[in-house]
């Protein structure tokens, strides 16, 4: 599963990278649509002030959540990148489970009428 459409913006700095180093980036994030299925865009940018440890800033923007943001610097171009996506994935995971756990503790306190965080009824007098 990829990002379904949705397009990666690379842009350069100090320099120029080539077709082949931006599928070979783009391909490296497609991955991250594995981990939450709501991106609305990923935007890399690469500093290659220094060609031997180029600079990798990706930030992907998900629907209804604040923006993640990794940067990782590498002896090559795609170390960093995929250092970076390794990153995002870590954050949307977490992101992903914690909605996924409000979800949950939401529904069961809704089920049972039982208020989690404090182990106690919420109303249902008939069962204390």
């Amino acid at each position: 599963m990829g990002l379904n459409g949705v397009h990666i913006n690379i842009s350069t700095r100090h320099g120029h990278l080539g077709t082949e180093s931006r599928d070979a980036i783009a391909s490296k994030l497609e991955r991250l649509g594995r981990f939450h299925e709501r991106i609305a865009s990923v935007d890399v940018t690469v500093d290659l002030v220094d060609p031997q440890t180029p600079d990798v800033e990706v930030i992907v923007a998900v629907e209804g959540a604040p923006r993640f943001l990794a940067s990782a610097r590498g002896t090559n171009l795609l170390g960093a990148v995929e250092s970076a996506s390794q990153k995002l994935e870590e954050q949307l995971r977490r992101h992903k489970e914690k909605l996924i756990g409000a979800h949950r503790a939401l529904h069961k306190r809704d089920q049972w009428g039982v208020n989690e965080a404090e182990g106690e009824s919420l109303g249902n007098s008939e069962l204390e």
